[in-house]
């Protein structure tokens, strides 16, 4: 079946909302993009934009006469607390964080409870706890790391001591096709089971692009750069040791479960 576009505002219903009388599944990604400053205009858009997008979607799948079987929808790995004590994972994982950076929790605590709270009984419903994906996409999280790398600024971010959780985006397709062929329900944290902290993490991505030293960044002067690139330090300073137990207890197999073998295969395709 051919590829289909159809335009939709997010704030609205479209007519786009037959089409679920014919569809197996609907995985919605709709959301402001977090690579922001986060003033009081763009905190509104990120969080409406995923609560209006999340609920409508809801109600046009409530209404169905033959819904969707599976319904997945984005959340983010960021819902956990800052942690570099103990992993986080998606049966005892805790929420919450320090004040500065509640926002974020916030949002995607409000995103899941619009989420779950969506009266649609014949439909099963995953939330997509993903973590950072990695791809040779250009502007992709991967493509900006290996930038500051290559220009000899790829040491430690802050301590150094937070946690990155990732995910390579060959194991992001294949966990989804998995949670289609499967049963699984419920908030199910996508991201590679072995997180490291943000030291060894640019330790290995400099190894990768062959670059032995990188100048490191302290928590002063990623402020700077993020107000002058407009974004916010917490996506670099924030601890997200987030462990995927739900994918792995259900059998789930990475094909790239190490940051070593995956920065060295997304090196090679953007050269």
């Amino acid at each position: 079946m051919p590829w289909r576009s159809l335009p939709w505002d997010g704030e609205s219903a479209g007519v786009w909302t037959y089409l679920l009388n014919s569809t197996d599944v609907v995985i919605n990604l709709a959301g402001r993009s977090v690579n922001c400053r986060y003033t009081e205009s763009n905190r509104a858009q990120i969080l409406r934009s995923r609560l209006d997008a999340t609920r409508i979607l809801g109600e046009a799948i409530s209404v169905a006469k033959n819904p969707p079987r599976l319904w997945l929808n984005a959340s983010t790995a960021t819902i956990y607390r800052h942690a570099i004590d103990q992993p986080q994972d998606d049966l005892t994982g805790e929420i919450g964080q320090p004040p500065e950076w509640r926002f974020s929790v916030d949002v995607a605590t409000r995103w899941e409870i619009a989420f779950f709270n969506a009266k649609t009984p014949n439909t099963r419903k995953v939330a997509l706890r993903s973590a950072m994906t990695m791809s040779p996409d250009q502007g992709g999280v991967f493509s900006i790391l290996s930038r500051l790398v290559r220009l000899g600024l790829g040491g430690a971010q802050g301590t150094g001591e937070q946690y990155v959780s990732w995910l390579h985006h060959r194991d992001l397709t294949r966990a989804i096709d998995f949670l289609i062929e499967g049963e699984l329900e419920g908030p199910m944290n996508l991201c590679s089971p072995n997180p490291l902290p943000n030291r060894e993490f640019m330790a290995v991505l400099r190894k990768a692009w062959g670059k032995p030293i990188g100048l490191p960044a302290s928590s002063w002067m990623l402020e700077i750069g993020a107000f002058i690139l407009r974004t916010e330090t917490e996506l670099l300073l924030k601890s997200r040791r987030v462990i995927p137990t739900r994918l792995l207890n259900a059998g789930f197999e990475f094909q790239y479960p190490e940051w070593s073998a995956a920065a060295e295969q997304l090196a090679r395709d953007i050269r």
